[in-house]
């Protein structure tokens, strides 16, 4: 089956099972995790089996409702620590305490019935759900407008349909211009440690037939010296009231190469990851991951000396004046950026 052919997230409405694709085993393996339980959620948001700051929002959403609705007793309690739980698992997406809050919300407004309840939460998670889908689509337009046919398009980690539930966001224009029968050139940063753009995005791209090639990170410099890439696009995992943006690791420098050579560098931002509580990059609070994700994984054997101290923050910030501009689902936005 095509990988596009399937939703990111999704919900089983006769189980009441939340399903992701495990994004652990691709692309090698499509296997689909069918979750209920609070702690094997906020483990698979961790452990990155469903990631994307907009996908890990929806996932928290559909996880909560299916924990809901297997509470046999103190209702209100249990919802509470099961929200509390999966709010946990990652510090530096907001879309994930944004799904959470308003989930919290729903519970809170609805009436003291357990049915009224459950009934409020399943229609908030869907409602997040499908104004992702919504989202995205209009992302995916907007961009398309910044972007020719035939243009060498440069991306770092994986924004697309499964970072998603459909669609993407930095990959969006790209999806919704194929479909109109556009051609692009696309290359996908490795994306180290975790290589999000040699395992996702070029796997996504490829089942899109789209031109793809993957490059490590230290070859981006070279590649846009030769004229090859008109555009950057890159997703976001959290924009700061003044217009700085945390992103994968690697966004930084990807952008700082970007404005030397002259080349636009877009992020693709639903408005739910612009947080108007943190009034700058200083503010965001960035997850540090285990030194195993760099001297062990994907090594047959360890290729770091034992007792080496490692580097490994997912994230980094980049700064307003580095970006030309944001594309939301609400159009393009040009600085001085004011959120």
């Amino acid at each position: 089956m095509n990988i596009l052919e399937l939703d990111t997230v999704s919900f089983d409405t006769e189980t009441n099972e939340l399903i992701i694709i495990d994004q652990t085993l691709l692309p090698g393996e499509l296997q689909m995790m069918r979750l209920s339980d609070a702690s094997a959620i906020r483990e698979a948001i961790k452990r990155l089996c469903v990631r994307g700051a907009p996908a890990i929002g929806v996932a928290a959403a559909l996880g909560l409702y299916a924990c809901a609705c297997r509470i046999q007793q103190n209702f209100e309690a249990e919802f509470l620590r099961c929200a509390e739980l999966i709010e946990t698992a990652r510090p530096t997406a907001v879309n994930l305490s944004w799904a959470v809050k308003r989930m919290r919300t729903a519970f809170q407004k609805s009436s003291a019935s357990e049915a009224l309840r459950l009934e409020a939460l399943r229609q908030e998670a869907f409602s997040i759900r499908d104004e992702d889908i919504d989202v995205c689509r209009r992302i995916g337009e907007n961009g398309l407008a910044l972007i020719s046919n035939g243009d060498g398009i440069l991306t770092h980690c994986n924004a697309g349909q499964l970072a998603t539930v459909r669609y993407g966001t930095a990959l969006a224009p790209i999806h919704v211009g194929v479909r109109r029968g556009m051609n692009f050139r696309v290359y996908t940063d490795e994306t180290r440690p975790l290589l999000q753009g040699a395992r996702l995005s070029a796997f996504e791209m490829v089942s899109a037939g789209v031109e793809t090639t993957v490059l490590c990170d230290n070859m981006a410099a070279s590649l846009m010296k030769t004229g090859a890439i008109q555009a950057v696009f890159v997703g976001c995992d959290r924009v700061a009231r003044n217009g700085d943006t945390a992103n994968k690791i690697g966004t930084l420098g990807v952008a700082i190469m970007a404005k030397h050579f002259g080349i636009p560098f877009y992020v693709c931002a639903p408005t739910s990851t612009i947080d108007l509580d943190c009034p700058n990059g200083e503010s965001i609070e960035i997850e540090n991951r285990a030194d195993e994700e760099v001297t062990e994984m994907w090594y047959k054997e360890r290729m770091a000396p034992e007792g080496v101290k490692v580097y490994n923050p997912a994230f980094d910030v980049t700064d307003a004046d580095l970006i030309t501009a944001f594309v939301t689902e609400n159009g393009i936005v040009y600085p001085p950026y004011a959120f």
